[in-house]
């Protein structure tokens, strides 16, 4: 034992001494204006179809979406991102386009019920596909790439004419940005951003997500045209094409497990809005563990949450949005 204090002229734990001294040097705070929630949209009448492996979660219809809609404006979120599940699907997902699509139908609700909620819609061809690839097929069984940045394009300006704020394209196409501008441009949105998936990997946490959107793909995989989870360089190159291409935002998919991604991208483009995509399978993980007690669901979601904003997220988009904005309500 020592009989007087050692002199030590920094001590780091004096400023953790009190939640207040700790809140007042935090480096890295969640509001709920940083979270954008997931919603899945399916084709008929009265249905809300709880997800087996994403518990709190639903399939929505069109005309059930007024008390969704009515919670999540309560909740403070400023905006949600849309999937859509057709009662119909075709080799080339051109349903996509139609203007009375799920999607479609589901903006002008969103709209008119809160006109304020920004709604950013994904674009791809995987829910609406019969072989649930992100794109059209060529005579090889493999992906038609340019054959598919028509139809994105189509897609994003009918999506567009509907009233979405946001156009996501996630399919990783080579090319998909500079499609899209040109043809949302020529259609007269020159005023609607492009949060582009830039760096998409083909990741063994999509499961959920593809029971949830009714996508998955009907053969192989998706790896030809996704990011290989081995690459972080790679990451940079595809952000950068995309951003030269036209994107207004950039994502980064999966989220936890590619913090390190994240990192890099906002150190490369520090100027560009950078979003993190919790998806479904961190957020079934996650969902499981506190089901089993094994960890404290509140504290585990909030630093898994943190982190992200810590590793140069500027937003998230998660499953747990609309449960963390109040959360985040009772902490004031």
């Amino acid at each position: 034992m020592f009989d007087a204090p050692l002199k030590l002229p920094l001590r780091l734990q004096r400023l953790r001494r009190t939640p207040a001294l700790r809140a007042l040097i935090r480096e890295t705070v969640l509001d709920k204006n940083d979270l954008i929630l997931p919603l899945f949209i399916k084709s008929g009448e009265n249905i809300c179809q709880p997800i087996t492996s994403m518990p709190g979660c639903c399939q929505l219809s069109v005309d059930r979406l007024d008390e969704e809609i009515d919670s999540i404006v309560k909740s403070g979120l400023l905006g949600v991102i849309l999937f859509g599940i057709p009662d119909k699907k075709d080799p080339h997902g051109e349903v996509s386009c139609h203007d009375d699509g799920v999607v479609q139908q589901a903006i002008r609700c969103i709209k008119a019920i809160a006109p304020q909620l920004l709604v950013i819609a994904d674009v791809c061809l995987c829910e609406y596909t019969d072989h649930g690839h992100c794109g059209v097929l060529s005579d090889e069984s493999g992906i038609d790439n340019d054959a598919t940045l028509s139809i994105l394009a189509e897609q994003s300006e009918s999506l567009a004419h509907a009233g979405a704020d946001i156009i996501a394209p996630s399919g990783m196409m080579d090319g998909m940005v500079v499609a899209i501008r040109e043809g949302l441009d020529k259609a007269g949105f020159t005023h609607i951003p492009i949060l582009s998936y830039a760096v998409k990997y083909a990741s063994a946490l999509y499961g959920p997500f593809r029971e949830a959107a009714e996508g998955a793909p009907q053969f192989g995989d998706r790896r030809g045209y996704q990011m290989d989870p081995a690459n972080g360089a790679e990451a940079l190159r595809e952000a950068k094409l995309d951003v030269e291409e036209g994107a207004d935002m950039l994502m980064v998919k999966p989220a936890g497990i590619y913090a390190d991604v994240i990192y890099r991208v906002k150190q490369a483009f520090p100027g560009i809005p950078l979003a993190a995509y919790q998806v479904s399978g961190e957020y079934a993980m996650l969902k499981a563990a506190a089901a089993n007690g094994w960890i404290n669901e509140r504290a585990a979601v909030m630093e898994s949450l943190l982190s992200l904003k810590r590793a140069g997220a500027d937003f998230i988009i998660t499953y747990y949005a609309k449960t963390v904005a109040d959360w985040l309500k009772e902490q004031v």
